[in-house]
């Protein structure tokens, strides 16, 4: 593992896209991508081709929102509802599936690549046999509408490291951790503070869990959102994201800073668990890198676009961000 100081962050290279990148993959032990955004169309880039040209797997019939790596297969979701299974060395379509009835926000994939989660607007977790493509729990335990009587959304998922848990978050800041094996739900923790009701100006709810991310060890449950918003049409709230003891329901970081600004979309540890990466954006983007011993922010840099989605690889000491009209690979050394 190649030692990596957040201080070092650097961009290498720019890639600039018509679309915006929603979801970005990085296959194992390359520099292959694999992304999907809004022009419906998932696509894969190999970053150490002399000149990377992005090239088109296939399509959903609207934006895509989620892609999960399970083996040599990719497992795309969109807003059609559908989830896609893609084939990597044959460049092919495997099967497609009817997975929700509303807008897919969200999709994961267990380390070993066996199990697939995939969240959606219809407030419902599915988790999906990766190799077959049949689905194995429906999980329900999130409310359909919010206190203000607003539909609700089921922004995000992940997995814990082992595969046994998949935690998921709404719009109002509730997440629920499940047992994978059985189906049940184990723990809800709630961050209040990243639902903002707007009664005046607007009249309906904004904010809510936007990301997801177990520690290495799968002690620790990090929470990325927005604080309260005076705001909406600049996303004006203040970056938050909370850490959680998620066993026993307990709050054990907090951070929110003065200088950035919207939507964590993305949040990813360190293996070595000491560090996290923030990622998202207002009309801007930002990485932030948050110290989980001292409790405090290591650095922040703004970055090229609004950022929706970031895959980090501790190896290389690279990471690669993508969002609006841009994917950006990134430079973290000693």
């Amino acid at each position: 593992m190649a030692t990596t100081n957040p201080e070092t962050l650097k961009v290498v290279k720019e890639f600039s896209r018509r679309e915006v990148v929603f979801a970005v993959e990085r296959v194992p032990d390359t520099r292959r991508l694999v992304f999907g955004g809004s022009d419906f169309k998932v696509h894969d880039i190999d970053l150490a081709a002399d000149k990377p040209e992005a090239r088109e797997l296939g399509s959903h019939e609207s934006y895509v929102t989620g892609i999960a790596l399970a083996g040599v297969t990719a497992v795309s979701g969109g807003y059609d509802g559908r989830l896609i299974w893609w084939d990597l060395d044959a460049r092919a379509k495997v099967r497609s599936v009817d997975a929700h009835t509303k807008w897919i926000r969200g999709v994961a994939a267990t380390r070993d690549g066996k199990r697939v989660a995939s969240v959606a607007d219809d407030m419902v977790c599915r988790i999906w046999d990766a190799e077959t493509g049949s689905k194995i729990h429906e999980l329900r335990g999130h409310d359909e509408t919010t206190p203000h009587h607003f539909p609700s959304m089921l922004f995000a998922c992940a997995f814990s490291p082992d595969g046994r848990q998949v935690a998921t978050g709404d719009k109002v800041g509730r997440v629920v951790v499940w047992d994978v094996e059985s189906g049940q739900s184990t723990t809800t923790l709630e961050a209040p503070g990243m639902y903002t009701w707007d009664p005046v100006q607007r009249r309906h709810s904004i904010g809510g869990i936007r990301s997801l991310a177990f520690s290495p060890d799968g002690t620790r449950l990090a929470v990325g959102g927005i604080g309260k918003i005076s705001n909406i049409d600049h996303l004006d709230g203040k970056a938050r994201v909370e850490v959680f003891d998620w066993r026993n329901g307990e709050r054990t970081h907090e951070f929110v800073d003065d200088k950035v600004k919207g939507l964590v979309e993305r949040l990813e540890f360190h293996p070595a668990g000491d560090w996290l990466i923030a990622a998202g954006g207002d009309n801007a983007g930002f990485l932030m890198f948050l110290d989980l011993k001292t409790k405090a922010v290591l650095t922040q840099e703004k970055a090229p676009m609004h950022v929706h989605d970031t895959s980090f690889d501790a190896s290389s000491g690279t990471l690669v961000a993508a969002g609006h009209n841009k994917i950006a690979l990134f430079e973290i050394t000693g």
